[in-house]
């Protein structure tokens, strides 16, 4: 695992069942047929055709055609657009949060059928998307953690609330990610001070983490998009404090730097991608049996240990040990990032962001 795979999946943007499932596939299903599937690119994708993918063709006879999905809100265009002439690039994607709303407004997801999920009753249901009417529009493939990191010889003690974050003794010391819509510095605000994410349903509250976030200003140093330069001024000590990935700041642990992950006691921000199926995909039944394959226990598992992502299904399920687990995970309930609001109030959202926070 690099750390270039698990940066790679950001620049888009989370086993008896299932055996019975495969074997009562139906008799069309043969080595000569092909599933679409579209992933994030670069090593993410490289890690999904080494890994992942052969062992479900085994599994099932059904061939992966990977497909690399262009970043940001490209690939859902392109889904859309295709749909509407009843072509689909890809029969099953990968796809980032505000964009399974985005296309649930759509009505671009084929609503998958629960009964043919088996396994699928293990996903942690904040990880199940849904149409207004209660249909399952996508269900959890990866997810990922953003959490509290810091340089453990500029700050030897361990940080245990994301309050650290606005103490005076961090002025001019922080590295925080420069979008409203990546850094879900919000949600970290609400739950810190506010009760919890709730506090963000009026435009009031709102306000009031927007407010309450604009304090630790002077505490920032580097606001960026660049993660790798984020991360090597983290290594250096140069910006000691901030939020980065978990995996990733794992890897930079076990490569002797300097530097800590840690979940604070309101929960680290958790972040996912789940599998949807397009309305134009002719392969639904293939689809089923492939979300399926990827919703069991050792399949999570097996993400986990080559993909560095964390599990979309309770730790107790999988046979990862604690040290596997807690290299991509936590007990602690996350912070889960009001994907809602990115997609209703976007505009204001980034205006507020830029007059009160980054302006």
């Amino acid at each position: 695992m690099a750390g270039g795979l698990l940066v790679g999946r950001r620049a888009i943007l989370a086993g008896g069942a299932a055996a019975v499932g495969l074997m009562a596939a139906p008799s069309i299903l043969r080595a000569a047929e092909t599933l679409k599937v579209g992933v994030y690119g670069g090593y993410f994708k490289d890690s999904f055709d080494k890994h992942i993918f052969p062992e479900f063709t085994k599994a099932t006879g059904i061939a992966v055609e990977s497909v690399a999905e262009p970043t940001g809100d490209a690939w859902l265009v392109q889904l859309e657009q295709a749909a509407r002439a009843n072509q689909a690039p890809a029969d099953v994607s990968m796809i980032a949060q505000v964009g399974m709303l985005k296309g649930i407004n759509a009505k671009l997801w084929t609503a998958l059928d629960l009964a043919k999920l088996p396994n699928a009753a293990a996903v942690l249901p904040h990880l199940v998307n849904k149409y207004p009417d209660g249909r399952v529009a996508g269900i959890g493939a990866v997810s990922w953690y953003i959490t509290l990191v810091s340089n453990t010889k500029a700050i030897p003690e361990t940080p245990s609330s994301w309050a650290a974050l606005w103490d005076a003794k961090r002025k001019d010391q922080l590295g925080l990610m420069a979008l409203v819509s990546n850094s879900f510095l919000l949600e970290v605000t609400a739950a810190t001070f506010f009760g919890g994410t709730k506090h963000l349903d009026t435009e009031a509250g709102q306000l009031d983490c927007f407010k309450k976030l604009s304090e630790l200003r002077k505490n920032v140093k580097l606001w960026y998009r660049d993660e790798a330069q984020f991360e090597a001024a983290l290594k250096a000590g140069e910006v000691p404090m901030g939020q980065y990935y978990h995996d990733v700041t794992g890897l930079a642990v076990a490569d002797g730097h300097p530097v800590r992950s840690t979940f604070p006691k309101e929960g680290g921000i958790t972040d996912s991608g789940s599998w949807a199926v397009s309305r134009a995909s002719k392969k639904a039944e293939q689809a089923h049996i492939f979300i399926n394959y990827m919703c069991q226990p050792s399949i999570q598992a097996l993400l986990s240990r080559k993909v560095g992502t964390a599990p979309t299904i309770d730790r107790k399920k999988t046979d990862l040990t604690d040290a596997e687990f807690a290299g991509v995970s936590s007990d602690i309930a996350p912070i889960i990032p009001r994907y809602d609001l990115y997609l209703s109030k976007a505009d204001w959202l980034n205006q507020k962001w830029t007059e009160m926070i980054v302006g």
